[in-house]
């Protein structure tokens, strides 16, 4: 591989690096909170509305059934109205971040409703606030399954970061189709791929660790 084509590799990857990071830092910013609100309104919770629960679930539905190539052709007038372009790495972030939060919000209810009822109860009998409950009992016993969600959702972005680069979104997935299918340069493509595959390792080793580092924290906690 010439060193241009390594340049465009270093700057490929950059560029899903970014859009990755983004996306997943909104994913998180918006889908924990969006996440708590879906467990905590459910009948019989600490918030419950069940008017307020069946709306944002069917939203939440809605947006993790459309497929992102789909999403994102759909999105097109509200990326150009937020970024002023369509085609680029900033552009891409915008459909990556609308495909994640919804995503990333289902992993979250699902750790949080994991967490013992008995220490919901236990804190509401001794007179916690819903506010108290959830920053002090569900997020700190969820948060092993929540950043194993977090994974989850940035190993999926990388792919979707992927199929963005088909359709202008700059980034590796950019590279593999401009270079690696349309010139018929396959050393390209098994570049991409082998970097995309070195890259969700590596996601997925440190969330893997990060997780595991927490739950040791947790159960350190409760036999204390």
């Amino acid at each position: 591989m010439s060193p241009q084509l390594v340049a465009l590799l270093l700057e490929a990857l950059k560029e899903t690096a970014v859009m990755v990071a983004v996306s997943g830092a909104l994913a998180a910013l918006v889908g924990i909170p969006l996440g708590v609100v879906l467990v905590t309104t459910q009948r019989g919770h600490i918030l419950q509305s069940l008017a307020v629960n069946r709306v944002l679930g069917a939203i939440v539905n809605a947006a993790r059934s459309t497929p992102f190539i789909i999403l994102m052709v759909a999105i097109i007038p509200l990326t150009r109205m937020i970024v002023g372009t369509s085609i680029g790495t900033a552009a891409a972030i915008v459909p990556l971040s609308l495909a994640a939060i919804p995503f990333a919000a289902r992993l979250v209810e699902t750790s949080l409703r994991e967490v013992d009822t008995g220490l919901i109860e236990a804190a509401q009998a001794m007179g916690a606030s819903p506010r108290q409950i959830i920053l002090k009992v569900l997020l700190p016993e969820a948060w092993p399954g929540i950043i194993a969600g977090l994974t989850i959702t940035l190993v999926s972005l990388i792919g979707y970061s992927a199929m963005a680069g088909a359709v202008g979104g700059g980034g590796l997935g950019d590279l593999g189709i401009r270079y690696g299918y349309q010139r018929f340069q396959p050393e390209v493509m098994l570049a991409v791929v082998v970097v995309l595959i070195v890259l969700v390792q590596a996601v997925q080793t440190a969330g893997d660790m990060l997780a595991r580092k927490l739950n040791k924290r947790n159960i350190s906690k409760e036999k204390a």
